[in-house]
């Protein structure tokens, strides 16, 4: 029996009234911001827990500053939660995670950064990061070397396209776009919160340094490094991934009994 799973778009109203055995997951979801791609994460949790999966519009560009109200509307009232963020959210939840909302009991941070990871390829990724480039369908070969890692399933490299091919090719760039200018360490220097890292080992994407700098402003962040996987970490070792995730929440869930 899998985990239970609400999905919310940006315009999804609160819920409220839930009563949980464990707290709440809130998973918000990497560049293509469909949220389909966290399937075979959600399906490796045990079902005392329950998931909320935020996506983002499609067609409308929204910037990091723009999305945080839109947490505030999947978060559930009045109950305990995690945020779990994967790549392009990861400053986000920590823009979100500043404002302490309440009953925020940890921060999950999958394959992320808080300031810019292209580092010395900045040139070449803003290059890249154009409607005209992002239209045409990437190779395998780049899937492969750079988002997924070696032979992938052929069910996560079409789920990967498909949900490529739902979001206009504009939204894809400005998103990139904005992933060059992020810098949200102001924001986690403001967080106290528990805080954990999974780190993709052989992420060709995000590189270790930028779990680094999240370190120097949050020395006290948890680390779980899953050995060998690609960026699409939560996709490509959904077990691992879940098992230190689970660890993490239940360690939450005791400090947070009265």
């Amino acid at each position: 029996m899998a985990a239970r799973v609400e999905w919310h778009f940006y315009d999804a109203s609160s819920f409220s009234g839930k009563e949980l055995n464990s707290p709440t997951l809130v998973l918000l979801p990497g560049l293509e911001a469909t949220g389909n791609l966290f399937a075979d994460f959600v399906s490796q949790l045990p079902p005392t827990l329950a998931v909320t999966i935020g996506r983002y519009p499609n067609e409308q560009f929204l910037s990091y500053a723009e999305l945080v109200p839109y947490i505030r509307t999947i978060i559930p009232v009045g109950a305990p939660f995690v945020l779990v963020a994967e790549s392009f959210s990861t400053p986000l939840a920590a823009m979100f995670a500043a404002t302490r909302p309440a009953n925020l009991l940890g921060l999950i941070l999958c394959a992320g950064f808080v300031t810019n990871p292209a580092n010395n390829w900045t040139l070449l990724a803003k290059i890249l990061a154009r409607r005209t480039v992002l239209r045409i369908s990437p190779s395998r070969w780049f899937l492969e070397r750079f988002v997924m890692g070696n032979n992938p399933s052929a069910n996560l490299e079409a789920n990967f396209r498909e949900a490529l091919r739902e979001v206009d090719a504009e939204v894809l760039a400005a998103r990139l776009r904005e992933i060059l200018k992020c810098d949200a360490r102001e924001a986690l220097s403001r967080t106290t919160i528990p805080l954990m890292y999974i780190q993709a080992g052989r992420d060709r994407l995000v590189p270790p340094e930028c779990f680094a700098e999240i370190r120097r402003v949050r020395p006290d962040v948890e680390l779980a490094t899953i050995p060998g996987a690609p960026h699409l970490v939560l996709q490509r070792e959904p077990q691992k991934c879940a098992d230190a995730i689970v660890r993490f929440v239940e360690k939450l869930a005791l400090v947070s009994t009265p």
